[in-house]
């Protein structure tokens, strides 16, 4: 469960320290891949011996295929960040993985078979889910005075990086290939995916260099998410990974300047609240 959490505090992280960084969507997709690829390199050093014993064709394409999805995900991400601000798309992004991930590891892996996970499970994810939505909901009055939100943009967003994300993950475990050897395969076809969506829009810039930086704190989530799925499943080691929700709702307002009204703000502290509350019932199962 401690190994699960560590990519909550990473992933939840990586919001706040691209939109410090700066530069575009497609900028901070390339140099967050440029950064997971550094990673990945290092991870191989570290576990050479496993690695070359573990490594095949297969682990080079499933790690690839997961990586352009990942590049999908992310990218869109990024995009959607940009139309509708941090604070609304990682609530409404943590939202749709939440229940196609559940979905994927319940209907495809039957990770939960007993009427006590299935009924503790759903009463957890609709926990979550709420909680999420809570954080995301707008004052009438400021949404009617904000006119720099794209909201069609945003949604149109969000879908495409749902497709990805939930796609990244779940090639993974439908092949069950050796997560760390798949590592630097997976960081290949990020960068390829990357290198795809900025090709010929200004992408080698000081900006996509220092978002190397958001890519090390990535890699550190993601090796670790991967670490615990062998673990704890699918469906609990993604939800625990989502609850970074709140470091990236609350430090887009703190630290960003992202504004929200009193009323707002009240919805964000009980959303908060209700996806603890539901990462502590799928500890549980």
């Amino acid at each position: 469960m401690l190994i699960a959490l560590i990519p909550a505090i990473a992933w939840g992280s990586i919001g706040l320290v691209s939109g410090k960084l700066g530069g575009s969507a497609n900028q901070q997709t390339l140099g967050m891949t440029w950064g997971a690829l550094l990673f990945s390199i290092l991870t191989t050093i570290v576990f050479w011996h496993h690695i070359v014993l573990n490594t095949t064709v297969e682990v080079w394409i499933v790690g690839i295929v997961s990586g352009l999805f990942w590049s999908l995900g992310q990218n869109q991400q990024f995009h959607s960040m940009k139309a509708i601000g941090i604070s609304n798309t990682v609530p409404l992004s943590t939202g749709l993985q939440l229940v196609f991930n559940a979905l994927a590891g319940v209907v495809l892996f039957r990770e939960w078979t007993t009427s006590h996970q299935i009924s503790l499970g759903t009463l957890a994810l609709f926990i979550l889910i709420v909680g999420a939505t809570l954080t995301s909901l707008k004052d009438n009055k400021a949404a009617k005075e904000n006119k720099a939100d794209n909201w069609s943009l945003g949604i149109k967003a969000l879908a495409l990086s749902t497709l990805g994300y939930v796609g990244y993950a779940v090639v993974v475990k439908w092949t069950g290939v050796d997560t760390k050897s798949m590592v630097l395969p997976q960081a290949l076809g990020m960068v390829l995916g990357a290198s795809f969506f900025a090709f010929g829009k200004d992408a080698l810039r000081k900006e996509t260099y220092k978002n190397v930086i958001t890519g090390l704190v990535w890699g550190t989530g993601n090796f670790f998410m991967f670490l615990a799925i062998p673990l704890v499943g699918l469906a609990i080691s993604y939800s625990f990974s989502q609850m970074g929700i709140i470091i990236s709702t609350f430090g887009s307002i703190l630290l960003l300047g992202e504004k929200k009204t009193t009323k707002e703000l009240r919805f964000i502290t009980f959303g908060s609240i209700l996806i603890i509350i539901g990462g502590i019932l799928l500890s549980n199962i």
